[in-house]
């Protein structure tokens, strides 16, 4: 398994707009992703401008799916348009 953490800053007054269209791509990825195992959004308790995407992947193939998808690329836009810098992603590979 492979686990991805994307950290994601948001602009000030953009968290709303930001917190929907991210809830809109977790829905597309949850109904039609199934090698997507986890892919859920967490905001920080202690930096109000700060969340992350906690996703885990059955393989790097789905992992390359993911980023593929239509609706992935449709969401691009509208959450980079909400970013106040460029994202730190972390990939990890899965101890068992």
């Amino acid at each position: 398994m492979i686990g991805v953490i994307a950290k994601l800053t948001i602009q000030d007054g953009k968290e709303d707009q930001f917190e929907q269209v991210a809830k809109d791509l977790m829905a597309k990825v949850k109904a039609n992703e199934p090698g997507c195992l986890t892919y859920q959004l967490y905001k920080s308790k202690k930096e109000a401008n700060t969340y992350i995407f906690m996703e885990q992947y059955a393989s790097q193939a789905d992992l390359e799916a993911h980023g593929q998808t239509e609706y992935f690329k449709a969401a691009g836009p509208g959450l980079g348009a909400c970013l106040a810098g460029a994202p730190e992603i972390s990939y990890f590979d899965s101890i068992d």
